[in-house]
This record gives structure tokens, C-alpha cells and sequence, in this order.
């Protein structure tokens, strides 16, 4: 069974049971109408004392879990996490938590979510959590990577809300696992003499959308056909759901001065045993020709390779697309060979650049 006084130190929040003395607190909350209490929460006022007195301690009651308040240094409830579905037989449960929105991004999810998985095993001997995350909740999925927990799954059209079917993430954190992050590259920017690369946004769908629609990007890429700005608003969040599990990253090069955007430049197959991985690029019509796109992928190659100890960049091209094929040159790749049928049919060209390469 859970401890009724149970109280998790971490670096910046306590992590204790709701009560009476919080009722001013939880009652401002519920009066401002924001969520992020734990589920039975009350909708008024007027059943905060009861809440306080019975109803948020009946989880821990029945023994399948219990619901912490997080508060700050200064003892001001900042956020709720709960644990539950336990299972007392298999050792697993499941972790829930919410965050004010006033005090969201500045890590406290993440760092409540290390201090109570953390207690449940060496306090309460547990050995699994779970975690769940709606697959288009980037923040829930950031907070579940930095934790920890190894991205098991998805299970598609698993949950229904009020705007209609979610995809579901499922997460899972073992007793031994290693807690240390999984290897994945930072949101970050770079400048070289004409171009900043920066993280993409949400400000890049119209530029991503009307690049992505141009005819030669048609030919000689694999976006979708008939491209519009829902296609590009799902390739900016597939792109961050791959960085943050370590699997590529996407910058926008714009011209520095202008602002103007230049080009899509991604990393992608990132193979970290063997720190290998791939570069691709997609121009902005009026860029083209201009030496931005090599510039962009070079700067890119030597950051990868002196800060994050890559050994090997690969790139493809379409044979027809000799564009493509002059700007890897240009930005020092050399020409491997061919691989026939390799893009929808089509024989692609490979190159590769290595750190010797940018000597």
C-alpha cells in the first residue's frame, strides 16, 4: 500500500498528498477553469472541501495508486501527479501528471516524473511504468523522452476527445533501466556567412508548403503530391517526434538580414553505434542556384561531425536531377555509385562526405 504521508524531494518541487490546507489554492484553480488536477477533480468550488477531505485519497485507498500535489519552493502548487493502475501482483502502474499553465516549460513535469518513478521503485518496489501521451501532444512526448522512458508503441485511434480520434503513444520506464537520456540532437542554431539554420516551426508551413508544391520538388523528392499546409503542419511534428527519439532533426536555413526562407535541410537514419546518417534538402524556388543549399549542408556536416562525432554524412539524388548532384559536389561530397530503384522507382545517386572531407 501507498504511504498516506508520503513526501519526494527533488531539485525544485515537493512531491506530497493534497489537503485541507490547500483548499484556498485548489479552489482558486478550479475557479479559473484551467485542468490539470488529477481525474475527479471538481468542477466547483463548493466540492473542494470534499474533494480535499475524501475524494482525491480514494485512489490511495484502495491501494492501486495515489494523487500528488507538485509545489514549488515556496510550497505554491504548481502541478498534480498521479500514480495508478497499479498492479501489486506484476509490480507495473501508470504515471498521469499536469502542469498550471502558467508554470509549463520550465521542466517541472519532467523532473516530477524522474522524482516519482524513481520513489516507486526503490520505495514501493515496483518494477515497470507505464506512460501514455496523445501522439500529437509534442510537450507529454518531450516530457516522457527526457524522463527516461523508451517509446514502446503506438496504438492508432485510441482515444476520444471532444475534437475526435487520437493516436496513443505508449511509453514504458523498467526498475534498471539506464536513466540517462536517449541520444538525440538538440534544437539548436547555426550561422554560416549568409544563412542561419534554425529549428523548424510552425512559421514554416506556408514557405514548406509552397516549396514542397513546386514542380521540381514534385519530380525529384518523395513529399506527397498534391501538397498542402496540413501535409506540412504533420511534417513538422513527425520531424520533432523523430529528433526527440534520437532519430533525425530538421532545420529551416533563412537568409540572414531578410529572413527570407531558403531551404528544408533534414537529418535523417541517424545511426548512433555507429554515428552514421543521412542529409537531405529541399530549396525554396528563388534559392536555387545561389550556393545556399551546399552552404547550408556543409555547415551542418561539420557541426555534426565536431560537435556530435559523426564519422560518415550520407546523400542521394535522383540521377535525373543533376541540380541535386551539383550541390553535393559543391559542398564537398564525393559520388559512390548508384542504387538502382531507390526512390519510387528511380535509380538515385549516393554520395558521402566524412570529416576528412572538410579539411
Amino acid at each position: 500500500m501507498f504511504d498516506p504521508d508520503v513526501s519526494i524531494a527533488t531539485a525544485r518541487l515537493t512531491l506530497r498528498p493534497f489537503g485541507l490546507k490547500d483548499a484556498r489554492r485548489v479552489s482558486s484553480i478550479v475557479g479559473s477553469g484551467v485542468q490539470f488536477l488529477p481525474p475527479g477533480a471538481p468542477a466547483k468550488r463548493s466540492g473542494v472541501h470534499r474533494w480535499l477531505m475524501h475524494d482525491v485519497h480514494e485512489l490511495r485507498r484502495s491501494g492501486q495508486g495515489v494523487h500528488l500535489a507538485m509545489t514549488d519552493a515556496d510550497g505554491l502548487i504548481v502541478g498534480a501527479i498521479s500514480l495508478f493502475k497499479t498492479s501489486w501482483t506484476a509490480g507495473t502502474a501508470e504515471v498521469g501528471y499536469g502542469v498550471h499553465p502558467l508554470y509549463r516549460g520550465r521542466g517541472f513535469a519532467t523532473e516530477a516524473v524522474r522524482g516519482l518513478t524513481h520513489w516507486a521503485f526503490t520505495t514501493v518496489g515496483l518494477r515497470r511504468i507505464d506512460l501514455t501521451a496523445n501522439l500529437d501532444n509534442l510537450a507529454s512526448l518531450r516530457v516522457a523522452c527526457k524522463a527516461g522512458f523508451t517509446w514502446e508503441g503506438v496504438l492508432r485511434d485510441a482515444v476520444l476527445d471532444g475534437d475526435g480520434t487520437h493516436d496513443l503513444v505508449i511509453f514504458g520506464l523498467l526498475r534498471h533501466d539506464s536513466r540517462t537520456r536517449t541520444a538525440a540532437l538538440p534544437r539548436t542554431e547555426l550561422r554560416t556567412e549568409r544563412l542561419l539554420l534554425r529549428p523548424q516551426g510552425p512559421q514554416d508551413v506556408r514557405h514548406l508548403t509552397d516549396t514542397a508544391a513546386d514542380p521540381l520538388s514534385q519530380a525529384y523528392t518523395g513529399v506527397p503530391r498534391d501538397y498542402t499546409e496540413e501535409h506540412a503542419r504533420a511534417y513538422i511534428a513527425h520531424a520533432e517526434r523523430l529528433r526527440m527519439r534520437g532519430l533525425g532533426a530538421v532545420w529551416t536555413a533563412e537568409e540572414l538580414g531578410t529572413g527570407r526562407y531558403v531551404a528544408n535541410v533534414d537529418l535523417q537514419h541517424l545511426d548512433w553505434d555507429n554515428r552514421t546518417a543521412e542529409v537531405g534538402y529541399m530549396a525554396a524556388p528563388w534559392a536555387r542556384g545561389r550556393g545556399f543549399t551546399g552552404e547550408a549542408v556543409r555547415a551542418l556536416a561539420r557541426w555534426l561531425f565536431e560537435q556530435h562525432g559523426f564519422s560518415r554524412l550520407q546523400l542521394r539524388a535522383v540521377v535525373a536531377n543533376t541540380a541535386s548532384q551539383r550541390v553535393a559536389e559543391k559542398a564537398g561530397f564525393v559520388r559512390e555509385g548508384v542504387a538502382r530503384a531507390s526512390l519510387g522507382g528511380a535509380d538515385m545517386v549516393i554520395y558521402s562526405l566524412i570529416p576528412s572531407d572538410l579539411a
